[in-house]
């Protein structure tokens, strides 16, 4: 029984909602103040082309290269 308690405390536990924080909210400094100006959108800007270079990938697996790399690139980080 506890087995199952377990298992479902795990599965329904939020973990995946701290995973899935938008690059506005990671934004804070060593010092846990939240960043302004800047060095906020510096962040912000590296955060979503991190977010999305790995997903840049045609349906065969391969990267994308050039204008459909741009245009992916774009989209995700507007979305993002």
């Amino acid at each position: 029984m506890k087995h199952i308690v377990l298992a479902a405390l795990i599965v329904f536990f939020p973990i995946g909602a701290a995973m899935a924080q938008s690059c506005e909210s990671q934004a804070i400094s060593a010092t846990g103040k939240p960043l302004h100006g800047a060095a906020k959108n510096s962040f912000v800007k590296k955060c979503k082309q991190d977010a999305c270079e790995p997903k840049a990938v045609s349906q065969e697996g391969k990267p994308l290269h050039g204008a459909a790399k741009n245009s992916f690139m774009t989209k995700c980080k507007r979305d993002a």
